[in-house]
């Protein structure tokens, strides 16, 4: 009887700071592709982003490590911020294919990120080493999406699974202007992560 591969989906992302929109799209994606885990990997130093406002790297992988304690289901790498240079996400790929041997993986991504995806770093490889599971917050945003997504399969084959729409107004964004501010950010991130924030006085300048 031929082994059923394992199912593992990748969150990615800056997490600066992790909050409860990133933790619903994981589980969403979780439940919705049926896969067995979500290993959540906070970004090293990107190509794509302005730096000035991102916090020590070992600083956000605490704070997702205090945001999915007690979900099984949920684990956590620190590949990319060990990572020295840029981290691309094609690099984490292939290297998470030679640590789970006959595993499929499942990347998940905003809606806007699909629309820019060809311009990732070797796109090609992201889309033949994995699937993409895309978050869609309306039905417009569903429509928008199907279209991009068939548009890819023909370019590049990728296999592409959309989420079940949800409106999710959150951003790290807000939260530190929330914070910079003195105003609370309660119900927006868990109160662990939050407790991490006062201590170390993130975000405050």
């Amino acid at each position: 009887m031929e082994n059923k591969k394992k199912k593992i989906g990748i969150m990615g992302g800056t997490f600066n700071p992790i909050h409860y929109g990133h933790l619903l799209v994981a589980e969403d994606a979780r439940t919705y592709c049926n896969l067995d885990e979500i290993i959540f990997i906070p970004s090293g130093n990107s190509y794509m982003k302005d730096t000035s406002e991102i916090i020590d790297g070992k600083k956000r992988y605490e704070m997702v490590s205090l945001a999915i304690a007690g979900n099984t289901a949920f684990s956590i790498s620190d590949m990319e911020i060990k990572r020295n240079g840029h981290t691309y996400t094609y690099e984490t790929l292939e290297e998470l294919n030679k640590i789970y041997p006959d595993t499929d993986f499942y990347f998940i991504l905003g809606a806007d990120n699909l629309f820019t995806i060809e311009k990732w770093k070797y796109a090609d490889k992201i889309m033949q080493n994995c699937t993409l599971i895309v978050a869609s917050r309306d039905e417009k945003d569903k429509q928008d999406l199907t279209q991009k997504a068939n548009s890819l399969f023909k370019s590049f084959h990728a296999t592409i699974e959309i989420l079940p729409e949800r409106k999710i107004d959150l951003s790290s964004t807000e939260i530190r202007k929330k914070i910079r501010e003195n105003k609370p950010v309660i119900y927006m991130t868990p109160q662990s992560v939050i407790s991490y924030i006062n201590k170390n006085a993130l975000y405050h300048s």
